[in-house]
């Protein structure tokens, strides 16, 4: 019987690789869009040879994958469980300095490399839930890097924990791992045929509990406003400055309402996030999100009769919107099929975790790979407040969800 310590070896896992830079680029067009985000791929496939794991390969297109071979002889569905290695451009995810803080109290955690920000549990009531807990954060000069670096240590150690218990029945268990996530490109290049899974499942998710279902469908907008360049001393009548146009439309977006920082729950939202050009021409880029078809297809109108005022305003510029689709809602197809979700509720009433299964608002690799052909729930790993300087996971969460995929694995097998 081996002695491998579960909570130690994520623990362990978690904090080498959130150092590894590997932010992604939704501006590149490589494949993976940043070549440091190989770093840790090469990392995990060079671990994962290490640890005695099977088929290990680096595809083509930058996926991960690596085979935890079957201890029983009948027929298993295959399972596949999936983590990204990209963190969010958002915000920096660069040096960062993880910063452990034990039996976790009950009090304001004070970030060091920036007094400024603290983490009070008034203002994230999940805290409260988790006194006594080891609890990691950045030093708030960088996020963390949790999201998905929680997921890419469960997976690791969950498939050390299995070649290190040959005892323990259960089927052949893929273990994938995905660049640009975060940019919406993390499975675009996926072939199925690669995976050769029958049920998939993302760790990717938020508190103790989650199991997710029912995710944002999304696309992306990019309307550019090509002006009418002049000299800007002989410009009366002749120039037209796109920049100008630029902010036209964005004051015609909705305001109070249809915008992230005024919906929740259910609600779906138009997000302008960037804006490049000058006076000559102009792009921006804007992200779309809602849980039903006919909410999505509302925003993609709105933003074209927008432009269409713009141009209407000025017939000399020119203004195109092109809009391209990220992801679906995966409720659309697992509804029809919630064997995969069934499987991960019994595996934690097992554990004594209470499930919850609440539309989330984001997506994930799930929800292309459950359009694609492969159900893919998201299961919770603990992160919280992702995609910023006050991130933070409980390793205690951490190491529950390693055992929720143990206990599938072996309730699959059954």
């Amino acid at each position: 019987m081996s002695n491998f310590n579960l909570r130690q070896d994520i623990e362990q896992r978690f904090l080498r690789y959130v150092q590894i830079d590997t932010t992604s680029n939704e501006f590149s067009t490589a494949v993976p869009s940043t070549a440091i985000q190989y770093d840790l791929l090469n990392l995990l496939a060079a671990e994962l040879e290490d640890m005695g794991a099977a088929e290990v390969t680096i595809t083509d297109y930058a996926c991960v994958y690596a085979t935890i071979p079957a201890t029983v002889n009948h027929d298993v569905p295959v399972l596949s469980f999936w983590a990204h290695v990209d963190t969010s451009p958002a915000f920096s995810g660069k040096d960062v300095k993880p910063q452990v803080h034990r039996h976790y109290d009950g009090r304001p955690i004070t970030l060091p490399g920036n007094p400024t920000l603290t983490l009070d549990p008034t203002e994230f009531p999940y805290l409260q839930q988790k006194i006594g807990e080891d609890l990691v954060t950045s030093d708030g000069t960088t996020l963390l890097g949790a999201d998905d670096k929680a997921g890419v240590a469960i997976c690791m150690s969950f498939g050390k924990y299995l070649l290190d218990h040959p005892e323990i029945p259960h089927g052949k268990i893929r273990l994938c791992f995905t660049p640009d996530e975060e940019i919406g490109r993390g499975v675009s290049n996926v072939k199925l045929e690669d995976v050769g899974a029958d049920i998939g499942y993302t760790l990717d998710g938020g508190r103790l509990g989650a199991i997710v279902y029912e995710t944002f469908s999304a696309d992306k907008a990019v309307v550019r406003i090509e002006g009418v360049a002049a000299h800007p001393g002989y410009a009366k009548g002749v120039m037209v400055n796109a920049l100008h146009l630029a902010g036209k439309f964005v004051e015609k977006l909705p305001q109070d309402h249809r915008t992230p920082e005024t919906t929740s729950g259910t609600e779906g939202f138009i997000h302008v996030y960037e804006m490049r050009g000058t006076a000559t021409a102009v792009d921006l880029y804007l992200i779309l999100r809602d849980f039903e078809r006919d909410g999505l297809a509302a925003h993609g109108d709105l933003v074209r009769d927008i432009a269409a005022e713009i141009q209407a305003l000025e017939p000399r510029a020119k203004v195109t919107v092109e809009i391209s689709a990220q992801y679906r809602n995966m409720r659309y197809w697992l509804e029809n099929d919630m064997q995969p979700v069934e499987l991960a509720r019994q595996a934690a009433k097992r554990l004594g975790i209470d499930v919850f299964s609440s539309p989330t608002r984001g997506g994930t690799d799930g929800s292309r790979l459950t359009e694609m052909g492969l159900p893919t729930p998201n299961l919770f790993t603990g992160m919280q407040n992702f995609h910023g300087p006050t991130e933070w996971v409980s390793l205690h969460d951490m190491e529950k969800a390693a055992e929720l995929c143990l206990n599938m694995a072996q309730l699959a097998a059954k």
